[in-house]
């Protein structure tokens, strides 16, 4: 594990677990995302935050044509589904580490067993600094063809269980309809009231697991006496919003619409799918900055186990 510290934040990084995030806190101990238990990850999806890379999302049946050529994935969900890329369960290298700095890098090549057809190599930086913790992600086709391309993090917050529940804030104009396996079922389309969180709404007891575009790529989490304003730079062109079982709230920044392998390839407009050329990268950042006063006890917020 490698820890990042700064005047207000503490980070905790799994190279060795896809460069997750294990735990981020305020100074003062709070947890900022969700606490995780390092004795009980087994998995990425147990830690507080995880990379999609070389796509993010589900893709329909782990299948998709691409160039005129069908692509067939090993599904790695129950329901037959390739997700959330193929990088945050394997091991990334330590290539800078400082105090409250460090970059991790990966290599398809060095796997023999990768659930993409594509070579492409990608880094992660975390940077500490005042309030803010910076996080850039970046992917390079190392490849002698063009390849399909995507980005996203997947962040789950503490909400405040037994305490207050933050209001959720994103200027959102589009979502997707979607099937019984959370699969678009074409273009995005106008939210309705009930989906709009273009002014301060409280999530409650709302069951959420919806992607959004047409955002103006920042999202915010009030609690009235503090706040949480993530801010992602313009490739992050869609957000996924989950309400995760556990009670935490996960906003996902990513690069395309989910399945936009195979929407791309229906003619859906607005999927935001990338094909990046040999030697092209793919590069974005993702800041969450703290305001307001994130003092108190640790333990005084956790999620439902």
């Amino acid at each position: 594990m490698q820890t990042l510290r700064s005047e207000h934040l503490t980070l905790e990084v799994l190279p060795g677990l896809g460069a997750s995030v294990l735990n981020l806190h305020a100074a003062s101990g709070r947890p900022v995302l969700r606490a995780v238990d390092p004795a009980a990850v087994q998995t990425s999806s147990q830690c507080a935050s995880f990379l999609l890379v070389p796509y993010s999302n589900r893709i329909r049946d782990a299948r998709f044509t691409f160039g005129g050529q069908a692509v067939q994935l090993r599904p790695t969900t129950k329901n037959g589904l390739a997700q959330h890329g193929d990088v945050r369960g394997r091991p990334w290298q330590v290539a800078q580490a400082e105090t409250g700095f460090l970059r991790a890098t990966f290599d398809s090549r060095d796997f023999a067993d990768m659930n993409w057809p594509w070579a492409f190599t990608a880094a992660v930086e975390y940077r500490l600094h005042g309030p803010h913790l910076d996080t850039t992600v970046s992917l390079v086709n190392a490849d002698t063809r063009p390849m399909p391309a995507g980005l996203g993090l997947h962040p789950y917050f503490a909400r405040g269980i037994g305490g207050t529940d933050p209001t959720l804030e994103v200027d959102t104009e589009l979502m997707y309809d979607t099937d019984e396996r959370q699969l678009p079922l074409g273009a995005a389309r106008p939210v309705t009231p009930a989906e709009d969180f273009r002014r301060p709404t409280p999530v409650g007891q709302r069951q959420i697991d919806a992607t959004y575009t047409a955002w103006n790529g920042v999202a915010r989490l009030d609690w009235g006496h503090r706040a949480l304003t993530l801010t992602a730079d313009n490739v992050y062109s869609h957000l996924v919003v989950f309400t995760a079982p556990d009670g935490s709230l996960a906003l996902e920044p990513v690069s395309h619409a989910t399945d936009a392998l195979n929407l791309a390839a229906q003619g859906v407009d607005g999927t935001d799918l990338r094909v990046l050329s040999p030697g092209q990268t793919l590069a974005g950042t993702v800041r969450l900055t703290l305001e307001g006063d994130w003092s108190g006890m640790a333990g005084d917020e956790v999620t439902r186990g």
